[in-house]
């Protein structure tokens, strides 16, 4: 049985022209997707029990998934395009009832582009402990209500766990490459480390060989804007009143990302010390401008995103460290087969260029040497997604060699 009759079939809602949380007004206790939602452009594999490495055991998981182009009939084609912390299967696509947000890489994945859907068959999964159809704490467990607070604690190996259970689901033994930015490439680095069989290609874009103290005391402070909202309630918050959810602390951990995201020069730039409105924020009630978009990532945030999933995910990018229990990740680096790219950014303030040079200098089958590929832009760590044209260029070349 192949993967096409092996998908699961998920309902779509009873109302399928209004997006459940695509309006105005007050915020949705969550943003995920959840049983009854418009299903859109996913697809649904059980993959069953997933064993983790706390040695707790995350009974009867399920990935949601989308994916472009045609599998080849010697199943050689695919390629798995891995998210970062924020994203999701909506790789390509527009925003509607089912999916809250556009697709997230418009200009890399699709005909006649970088990641060629007339080519390759590209899979795009949401990570497990995710919010958009994936297993994570908004799901219901087997008692039939929200895992919340009792959803258990993941790492990228864990993660990574799940997607080989979910590719072997859909039959595909090898994918001609695996691609990711951001906590999508650390579970790149582990793909081909837990399953070099699989791997013939990775791109390890924006993400160090292991999450630095630097790195996991930015994640702690938006971790902890999370858990002082008071509707946070300890992470049970499921059945609070639309308007009633931890909103206001999981929009304040998105600003908060934000400037690890972007940086300096674009944010002074596009803003300088403009206001938003006519109001003099010296002291006349109104808000710089910069403020003001920082207060509409965050709102939009919240209208797609869980905030105990924000958790979830968070803490598995604290636990990234590819060295654990291999003997340093130097010796674990060193010993990947497969073909690789690593792409940097020079102004990434959140995961600065030093990650990428320790990443390539192991890797051994590199095509570009032991120097990362280096894209020069203003938008700092966002830059993987959105200078398209430069990280297209070297994706090209991964796939051509």
């Amino acid at each position: 049985m192949d993967w096409q009759t092996r998908s699961e079939t998920v309902p779509a809602s009873i109302v399928p022209d209004i997006g459940p949380h695509i309006h105005v007004g007050r915020a949705p206790v969550t943003g995920a997707w959840r049983e009854g939602d418009p299903v859109g452009d996913r697809r649904f594999v059980r993959i069953g029990d997933v064993e983790l490495d706390s040695g707790a055991v995350l009974p009867n998981a399920r990935i949601a998934w989308e994916h472009w182009g045609e599998l080849s009939p010697a199943r050689d084609n695919a390629v798995l395009v891995l998210h970062a912390l924020t994203g999701d299967s909506h790789v390509v696509g527009p925003a509607g009832p089912a999916h809250p947000s556009a697709g997230w890489w418009p200009g890399v994945v699709g005909p006649g582009l970088a990641i060629d859907t007339d080519r390759w068959f590209v899979v795009a999964p949401n990570v497990l402990g995710g919010c958009q159809g994936s297993t994570g704490p908004a799901s219901l467990a087997p008692d039939g209500v929200e895992w919340g607070p009792r959803f258990p604690f993941l790492t990228i190996r864990d993660q990574v766990r799940a997607q080989l259970a979910f590719a072997r689901e859909l039959g595909i033994e090898r994918f001609a490459a695996v691609v990711g930015g951001s906590m999508g490439a650390m579970h790149v680095l582990e793909w081909a480390i837990m399953a070099p069989h699989a791997v013939e290609r990775i791109a390890v874009l924006a993400a160090p060989a292991a999450t630095t103290a630097d790195q996991i005391a930015l994640n702690s402070v938006q971790l902890e804007a999370v858990r002082s909202d008071p509707a946070f309630r300890s992470g049970a918050y499921y059945d609070a009143p639309e308007g009633d959810g931890p909103t206001r602390g999981l929009a304040l951990a998105r600003r908060m990302a934000m400037l690890n995201y972007r940086t300096p020069a674009e944010l002074n730039d596009r803003f300088a010390r403009d206001w938003q409105s006519g109001l003099d924020p010296l002291g006349g009630g109104g808000r710089f401008a910069v403020e003001s978009y920082l207060d509409f990532h965050g709102n939009k945030f919240t209208r797609r995103f869980d905030a105990n999933s924000y958790l979830v995910l968070t803490e598995a990018m604290n636990s990234h460290d590819v060295g654990r229990g291999r003997g340093g990740a130097a010796s674990a680096l060193a010993a990947v087969r497969a073909k690789s790219l690593v792409l940097g950014i020079d102004s990434d303030r959140y995961f600065p260029l030093a990650g990428q040079l320790e990443i390539a200098g192991h890797l051994p089958r590199s095509v570009h040497g032991p120097e990362p590929v280096v894209v020069s832009s203003e938008y700092g760590h966002d830059a993987f997604l959105i200078e398209e044209l430069a990280v297209g260029s070297a994706l090209r070349g991964l796939l051509e060699a």
